[in-house]
């Protein structure tokens, strides 16, 4: 969850790195920090905060030397505490590590070094990293092998940059289970665990395995395998819109990525037709199909399973990420794992595909970033091809994730080409959500963001519709949101109305409309304020959110729409930034 970034070049690495981290923001952080080797010495800057804080009461990017490494932090193990920001150093303060991950077995090689006389100033886990390398360079060893020792006696998961006073023109980098890129120039040489914080120059990348160790000066890199033997590894070409985004002259993130969903239709539907046929065949055959995915990616599986399901006849399990490890027993060579997640490093997910894997299931991964860990575990990926999503609250890859899945129902059918244009079709009627209701939400927001509960019901398909939306208010406006089935509204939550409660009904004109309907009733006799999302106005509602006619099935690619500009402007409305809300991240890189 956290960002790192190193450089090693020929020019001042402090502007370099300091961009490189504003590129990673959206992982989510709450304290950043940057340590440089200058004429020899370590130096370390670091501090809670944003970064523009940071860096007018510390002056990150003015710090001197061709050679360093910086961190955005998000808190796992220790709390929002300068000491507890990276990098850390060893005793001695010749030795700086960053790091992203969770070392399981921190207390007892703290417990250790400490009884070896070591000082610890942090409660962070990383800590232990550069006093359990110093112990190994008191024996003469080199940086590379001190560190190469002391990963070998971490348990977790960690990728690991390390620079040191007394070897001033290295870099070592190191990973496991969390990922990490080379990034190659003419300039000098760059190590980051997102192809974002490279600059646009950047042209070549190198994708670090698991338990390999870079070593980077400014004008080669060698990599070395777990055991130090030296290993050639070959670049690939850095594809160009994952090499740097920009807002484009909108304040936020999320309101660009929300209004590039009708893009994204066609994006998103330019699919292989040959690897969607192998999956669907794969799916059909296999005896068990799980989905397995997190937050905003479950959602999508609900509505994918409900589509597979209605269109091809077939029933597929979810799991949430976080619990599908624990169900690892039921499957074996004849289960086909759908694993879904945006940036494809999803720890809670990685885990469980892990062992499935490992039992001999088949993987098929849905992932908007390519080369990422997810995708590389597995035996068939499809890409969303959304670009870049720097919110962190996920808006365009979700509506990707509707249609990919849309597609694989249609592909089970034999008929992939006609989904396909089925998709492209509906860019206007994406459109349409956007612009009949963009500026009407903003005002209704007004008057809704001093509410402190929001219910959010449907049926069927739209169900999932309605937990995403609940999900997005909650993310970034820190508003209490649940989504429910709408049936399931008496069995407890009814309880809860009070005069004046927004209910949001996602009851478009299908099938799950008139029971719908009878709920939204029920909810407005205890005196909830109905805002309905549908194709068709009602005299019940106290507020209808228009949206366009269209497939049952294609619903949901329309209805999420709103409920993501509802969300949106609720959070602007109580000045929020919602790009970037509390205590989250975009990438959840620990479990």
């Amino acid at each position: 969850m956290c960002g790192i970034v190193g450089f090693s070049g020929k020019q001042q690495a402090a502007p370099i790195i300091y961009e490189g981290l504003k590129h990673v923001e959206y992982r989510g952080y709450d304290s950043a920090g940057i340590a440089m080797i200058s004429d020899g010495q370590l130096l370390v800057t670091k501090d809670i905060g944003k970064l523009n804080d940071i860096e007018r009461k510390c002056q990150l990017s003015s710090m001197s030397g061709t050679i360093g490494v910086g961190h955005t932090r998000w808190a796992t193990h220790g709390g929002v505490t300068q000491e507890n920001a990276h990098p850390h150093m060893d005793c001695d303060e010749t030795i700086a590590v960053v790091h992203n991950g969770i070392i399981d077995n921190f207390q007892e090689l703290r417990h250790e070094l400490s009884k070896r006389g070591h000082i610890f100033r942090s409660e962070t886990d990383t800590e232990v990293i550069p006093h359990l390398i110093e112990e190994e360079m008191k024996k003469k060893l080199s940086l590379r092998e001190a560190t190469a020792i002391a990963v070998s006696k971490i348990e977790g998961s960690f990728a690991i940059l390390v620079i040191c006073s007394t070897e001033p023109h290295k870099i070592i980098a190191v990973r496991k289970d969390n990922p990490l890129i080379i990034g190659i120039s003419d300039s000098g040489n760059f190590a980051g665990s997102d192809a974002l914080s490279f600059p646009t120059y950047v042209k070549r990348q190198i994708h670090l395995g698991d338990g390999e160790i870079a070593v980077l000066q400014f004008d080669n890199i060698k990599f070395y395998d777990a055991s130090g033997k030296n290993i050639h590894k070959e670049s690939q070409k850095l594809d160009s819109t994952w090499a740097g985004t920009e807002k484009q002259g909108y304040k936020y993130y999320m309101l660009k990525e929300i209004l590039e969903q009708p893009e994204i239709l066609e994006s998103a539907a330019q699919q292989n037709k040959e690897l969607f046929t192998n999956i669907a065949m794969d799916v059909l055959r296999a005896e068990q199909v799980i989905f397995t995915a997190s937050g905003t990616s479950r959602y999508a599986s609900l509505v994918g399973r409900y589509m597979i399901s209605k269109v091809a006849k077939k029933l597929c399990e979810i799991m949430m990420g976080s619990e599908f490890h624990y169900f690892v027993d039921s499957v074996d060579k004849n289960t086909v794992v759908i694993a879904v997640s945006q940036s494809g490093e999803t720890a809670d997910v990685i885990e469980g595909v892990k062992r499935a894997h490992a039992v001999g299931a088949r993987i098929v991964s849905v992932v908007n970033r390519p080369q990422s860990l997810l995708a590389d575990m597995s035996q068939r990926v499809i890409l969303l091809n959304c670009g870049p999503e720097i919110g962190v609250a996920a808006t365009k890859s979700f509506l990707g994730q509707l249609i990919v899945f849309y597609l694989l129902a249609f592909t089970m059918i034999n008929s992939f080409d006609k989904a396909v244009e089925t998709i492209k079709g509906l860019r206007n009627d994406v459109f349409n959500a956007i612009y009949w209701n963009n500026e009407k939400l903003r005002v209704l927001s007004q008057n809704l963001c001093t509410k402190k509960d929001f219910y959010y019901i449907a049926r069927g398909i739209n169900f999932a519709i309605a937990s995403e939306g609940a999900l997005k208010l909650k993310e970034i406006s820190y508003i209490h949101a649940e989504g429910m089935p709408a049936g399931e509204l008496k069995h407890g939550t009814l309880a809860l109305i009070e005069p004046g409660t927004p209910v949001i009904v996602i009851c478009p004109n299908d099938y799950t409309y008139k029971e719908t309907l009878s709920n939204a009733i029920e909810a407005k006799a205890r005196g909830a304020y109905i805002i309905a999302v549908s194709d068709i106005e009602n005299e019940i509602y106290d507020y209808w959110i228009k949206i366009p006619t269209v497939d049952e099935l294609l619903y949901p690619l329309v209805t999420i729409i709103p409920l993501q500009l509802l969300a949106y402007h609720i959070a602007v409305s109580l000045g929020l930034d919602p790009d970037m809300p509390r205590n989250l991240a975009k990438s959840v890189t620990v479990k």
